[in-house]
């Protein structure tokens, strides 16, 4: 039983912001990752890349692709290959349901923040749907005319 006391420590390795910009963010799942040793550590070291990685359902399985963890500088032989594909720990219900979100409903399945929380190595993941160009400079457009407000507000006596 946990105390309610000790606040959950979550310290953040890194973040795919291109994910927001390309995609309309559905529903996020936290999910559990399988490592090997080194990858760890680099992870540790916040040497990781979530840019181009994305999540397929495999026979009930959830894997991560194309998520770039560098080699540990300390690992030498040992070290992992720092493209290999890797699974995620999630609930039976949750693979389901986000086998149906890609089968049915044509999302696709991207990693949008990776972190440590309470000593585990934790992978963010959201369904989402890729945005049209005009969708992107309609972000843009929104996001530049908050920074130009802001900005007014701050200047203004």
């Amino acid at each position: 039983m946990r105390t309610s006391a000790a606040p959950e420590t979550v310290k953040l390795v890194a973040s795919n912001r291109e994910a927001f910009f390309n995609y309309f963010i559905r529903d996020t799942y936290e999910a559990g990752l399988e490592l090997v040793g080194t990858e760890v550590k680099a992870l540790r070291e916040g040497r990781v890349n979530l840019k181009d990685a994305y999540v397929t359902i495999r026979n009930g399985e959830a894997w991560l692709l194309d998520a770039y963890i560098s080699p540990y500088s300390h690992g030498n032989r040992y070290n992992h290959d720092p493209r290999r594909t890797r699974r995620l720990l999630l609930h039976k219900r949750e693979i389901a349901r986000l086998a149906t979100a890609t089968q049915e409903r044509g999302l696709t399945i991207v990693p949008t923040k990776l972190y440590f929380k309470r000593g585990r190595a934790k992978v963010e993941i959201a369904t989402a749907k890729g945005k049209k160009t005009y969708d992107k400079r309609e972000t843009e457009r929104r996001r530049d005319l908050e920074r130009e407000t802001r900005a007014a507000l701050k200047t203004r006596p």
